[in-house]
């Protein structure tokens, strides 16, 4: 039988490492690596002085008097990972890098080659040590997920027990906080537990993100198969007058020949899940290195990847010349409707690199753009993600929700509101969903208008499975100027929107 594993290897504490090596720290002193103001990856010493990640950075360093921070640095790590990357690549060819401190390689080769897959692994840590004096964990599983959390834990899973091995750990292995929580307060501890609820529930309940996060938990890959070997022309290829050799003129290239790429794909529908970078130096030397990623890439995911790798390429020291020649293939695409940068109807390239540039400076969440989603209220129908990023809708919009309102409001608020009888007194919603009386004056905002009419009110019952379920009531308000809609929860009524 064909051994579909994975081969993941690790290096525990990655970020730390680099900054370590970069700056000649001592190995038994206390670091942390910090984005912001919060902890990113500890060295093992700080964390026998009990610091952890998401620690925030003034709290670690007065638990740890002696504690040495590092800024988080991606182009660092990339750098001074690739000596540990070929190290693994001179016995397990074809290997991807997942990101600095994880790269992934098929199994059937090298166990086929050396006999066993423990004995893959034993070589892999001896040859990374002697050549590199890296430190590396490595793990085989079905799934990329599986075999990276294999890895953490040095085991070897026997092909078609990967659910098995899944199963006992807790869901907060899943990169996904909020899933996360809500799974704790559901009572639901384990991947296992989790894997158990049937996919079509957990669509139904959670939406697209957690149906995703349940295939990992299931031993599947995130996404089902939807792969396309992608035609030659894809590539994009870059040939300088000059050997690149500094930093900066090489992240200048990657982002131009990223865009190019980007361009190249989009034209077709299509988006990258696996990046080749190929680089020839103007001495003839051949450098080639492959890029998976969980999610298709952005132009700015591919401009990192290949100014990662390219800083990486150039620090070599026994790099006899600058780059010559740089070439882009998109190793392995999807379908890339889900990463449409449509803006306005259009896609206006100098708005595009415009909100990519403030993407830059804010980071990815610095901006955001409307997908249309499914659910029942006006702001569960729209979600915010960040520029670039998949624009699938997590629900779909067309399912008949029960309860959806089948027409939103053109504006969303959230306002206080009051709702009057004729008298001045609250009109309230009774437990048999009616109103106590009949409206006569809405007051938003400090301004009264008088009722005309009103539809409703609507029961809205969600999250019933939760500790704290929402039930609110909905009603539609008509005055001499406008269409409003209303929501009562907490015995006090709130404007929700407005009608154009």
């Amino acid at each position: 039988m064909k051994d579909t594993r994975l081969i993941a290897v690790w290096s525990p504490d990655w970020p730390v490492v680099a900054a370590c090596t970069a700056t000649g720290t001592a190995p038994h002193v206390p670091v942390a690596v910090v984005d912001g103001n919060e902890v990113v990856s500890t060295s093992a010493v700080a964390r026998r002085e009990g610091i952890r990640r998401a620690m925030r950075k003034r709290a670690a360093e007065a638990m740890c008097p002696e504690l040495v921070t590092f800024a988080h640095d991606p182009q660092r790590d990339a750098r001074y990972f690739e000596p540990v990357a070929e190290a693994v690549e001179e016995l397990a060819p074809g290997i991807e890098v997942v990101q600095p401190g994880l790269v992934a390689v098929p199994a059937q080769g090298p166990v086929t080659y050396f006999g066993s897959a423990e004995q893959v692994a034993e070589r892999i840590v001896d040859h990374v040590a002697a050549r590199t004096g890296t430190e590396v964990q490595v793990g085989l599983a079905d799934s990329l997920f599986a075999a990276a959390k294999a890895a953490h834990r040095g085991v070897v899973v026997p092909q078609g027990r990967t659910a098995e091995f899944l199963g006992p750990l807790g869901v907060h292995e899943l990169d996904a906080p909020e899933l996360v929580d809500l799974l704790r307060r559901l009572g639901l501890k384990t991947l296992g537990a989790f894997a158990e609820i049937p996919e079509k529930s957990v669509a139904t309940r959670f939406g697209g993100p957690a149906t995703r996060q349940h295939r990992l938990a299931r031993g599947l890959p995130e996404r089902p198969l939807d792969k396309r070997r992608p035609a030659p022309e894809l590539a994009v290829a870059e040939t300088f007058d000059e050997p690149v050799e500094r930093i900066d003129s090489a992240a200048f290239a990657a982002k131009v020949l990223s865009e190019r790429l980007h361009e190249n794909l989009s034209a077709r529908g299509l988006a990258c899940t696996r990046l080749g970078i190929h680089a020839r130096t103007g001495n003839g030397e051949e450098l080639h290195r492959v890029w998976l990623a969980a999610e298709p890439l952005t132009p700015q995911g591919i401009a990192d990847r290949v100014r990662w790798q390219l800083d990486g390429w150039l620090t070599r020291e026994r790099l006899t010349s600058g780059i010559r020649t740089l070439t882009l293939e998109p190793a392995e695409v999807v379908d890339g409707t889900a990463l449409q940068l449509g803006l306005w109807g259009h896609d206006d390239e100098r708005a595009v690199r415009a909100l990519l540039h403030v993407q830059g400076l804010l980071g990815p969440d610095g901006v955001l753009t409307g997908v249309l989603d499914g659910g029942r209220g006006p702001k569960e129908r729209v979600r915010l993600v960040p520029w670039g990023d998949e624009r699938t809708p997590a629900r779909n919009p067309d399912h008949p929700w029960p309860g959806r309102l089948t027409r939103a409001p053109a504006t969303l608020a959230d306002d206080p509101a009051e709702l009057e009888d004729e008298n001045g007194g609250d009109v309230g919603v009774t437990g048999r969903l009616e109103l106590t009386a009949r409206p006569k004056k809405l007051v938003v905002r400090g301004r009264a208008r008088e009722v005309t009419a009103w539809a409703g009110p609507w029961p809205v019952d969600e999250r019933w499975w939760a500790p704290d379920p929402h039930r609110a009531a909905r009603v539609q308000v008509q005055t001499n100027e406008q269409a409003f809609l209303l929501v009562r929860r907490d015995q006090r009524w709130f404007l929700e929107g407005v009608y154009d």
